[in-house]
């Protein structure tokens, strides 16, 4: 669906008796896609992040427009496994099933640093994080009737390394030349290969990964002048509204009308162009098995 002919007022169905999980609900298109949400009828909306004063900020802004929608935060740190296993536990306990798992958390074009548990530490927020929230939420998620998973990915992925994933450094800050952008591409790519892994191994639980666009968020604001002006004149920068729409459309849309493990560009638009490393089953296999492989501990 061409964005020009989006409409969410219109083109989001009503969500009665949906439950819906937002991870970076605090700020950017997270909490713009929580507003734009609470018009239709969620049996109860819940979002993670690390700024309780931002989501108390998100949660007001909810219940201005809908006062009895349930909105609910749970404090995460996707960089950290014991974080993210500790909010899943509690989600565990409180939910009695889950619809759809949003995985939108993101950080972009970070110096070369490690993460609490020692991995880069965009490939351990981005990628991570999410694949253990994933893992510990799946029972709820098959209590539901139509469940799904979506992540967001971005166009980045075109970036990564040539082999894609470089696993033999994951352990390390990766730093090399133009590193930043190459760390987060690869981590954007671990997103859109995750999904495709998902939905074939996940049987039941409906998964594909979305792009948002290029976003008028803080990330683009508060990013160097070389960087903004690499944003604003290789992309159309737009604003946050519109970067709720491809996500919105994939919490919307219907289980018939998306292709399980495809990569959508907004909105709704399937994507099958890319790089070998995209197209490489090997490397998608690889990332599973070595997601499992980190992540057994943790189960």
């Amino acid at each position: 669906m061409p964005a020009a002919k989006f409409d969410p007022a219109k083109d989001v169905p009503d969500l009665t008796g949906k439950i819906i999980l937002i991870t970076g609900g605090t700020a950017g298109i997270g909490a713009a896609t929580l507003i734009a949400l609470a018009s239709h009828n969620a049996s109860h909306l819940l979002f993670t992040g690390r700024n309780a004063a931002a989501a108390a900020s998100t949660i007001s802004s909810v219940h201005a427009i809908s006062p009895s929608t349930p909105i609910t935060f749970f404090p995460c740190d996707l960089s950290s496994l014991s974080s993210v296993s500790s909010t899943a536990s509690s989600l565990l306990t409180t939910l009695p099933h889950l619809d759809i798992l949003l995985c939108n958390a993101g950080i972009m074009a970070l110096p070369p640093s490690l993460s609490p548990d020692g991995y880069e530490i965009q490939f351990a927020t981005n990628h991570l994080g999410h694949a253990l929230l994933i893992k510990k939420l799946l029972p709820l998620l098959r209590k539901s009737p139509d469940p799904r998973v979506v992540l967001v990915s971005s166009e980045a992925f075109r970036g990564a390394p040539a082999e894609g994933i470089l696993f033999d450094t994951l352990k390390t800050p990766q730093d090399m030349p133009l590193g930043r952008f190459r760390r987060y591409a690869q981590s954007k790519l671990a997103n859109l290969l995750y999904a495709r892994e998902l939905e074939r191994r996940a049987l039941g639980v409906l998964s594909f990964s979305v792009t948002p666009g290029v976003v008028n968020t803080a990330m683009v604001r508060e990013a160097s002048l070389l960087d903004k002006a690499v944003a604003y004149l290789t992309n159309r920068v737009q604003s946050v509204e519109e970067g709720t729409w491809n996500l919105l459309w994939a919490v919307g849309v219907g289980r018939n009308e998306v292709e399980g493990g495809a990569f959508y560009g907004p909105v709704g638009v399937k994507n099958e162009t890319g790089t070998r490393a995209r197209r490489d089953e090997s490397v998608a296999e690889r990332l599973w098995e070595w997601t499992e492989g980190e992540l057994e501990r943790w189960m």
